[in-house]
C-alpha cells in the first residue's frame, strides 16, 4: 500500500494506539473515589431507568444494580485494560473486540445523548476499522512475539 510518510501497518498502529490513547483518558478522567464509591453506577441507573427501551432497564436491574461495586471496578478497569492493551499492541485483537462491545454498550445505555454518541461511534468505527485491517501488524508486542499472524 503507497502512502504519504508511514507504511500502511504503521498507519494502522498510529490509529490503534490513537485509540488505546482514549480509552486510557477515558479511565484517567473518571473521578475515581466517586466512582467506586458508587457515583458512576448510581448515574447510570438512573439513564437505564428513564430508558425508553424496557431491555435496557431489565438488563441494567438484573446485572447492574445488584453489583454496584463490583461494576464499577469492572468499567474502570476494563477500560485501563483496554488503553494499555491497545498502546502497547498486546493481544489487540481481543482488546478491539472488548471496545467494540463496550462502546456499543455506551451506545444502548446512552442512546438520548447525541453528545456522548458521537465518541461511541467514532471509537467503535476506529475499533472495527482497526479490527480487519489487522493494526497489530506493526509497533506491537502481537507482532514481536508472533502472535495473531
Amino acid at each position: 500500500m503507497q502512502t504519504v510518510w508511514l507504511s500502511g501497518a504503521e498507519w494502522f498502529a498510529v490509529l490503534r494506539i490513537g485509540l488505546g490513547l482514549w480509552w486510557l483518558e477515558s479511565w484517567r478522567h473518571k473521578d475515581k473515589k466517586d466512582w467506586f464509591t458508587g457515583g458512576g453506577i448510581t448515574w447510570a441507573g438512573g439513564v437505564a431507568a428513564k430508558h425508553r427501551w424496557p431491555f435496557v432497564r431489565l438488563g441494567f436491574d438484573r446485572i447492574v444494580r445488584p453489583r454496584p461495586r463490583l461494576m464499577a471496578y469492572v468499567v474502570a478497569y476494563a477500560e485501563l485494560a483496554l488503553g494499555l492493551g491497545l498502546i502497547a499492541g498486546f493481544l489487540t485483537p481481543i482488546a478491539l473486540v472488548g471496545g467494540l462491545a463496550l462502546n456499543l454498550i455506551y451506545l444502548v445505555l446512552m442512546i438520548h445523548d447525541w453528545a456522548e454518541q458521537g465518541q461511541n461511534l467514532m471509537m467503535a468505527l476506529i475499533s472495527l476499522v482497526t479490527l480487519f485491517a489487522m493494526g497489530w501488524q506493526s509497533w506491537s508486542l502481537d507482532a514481536a512475539l508472533g502472535l495473531f499472524v
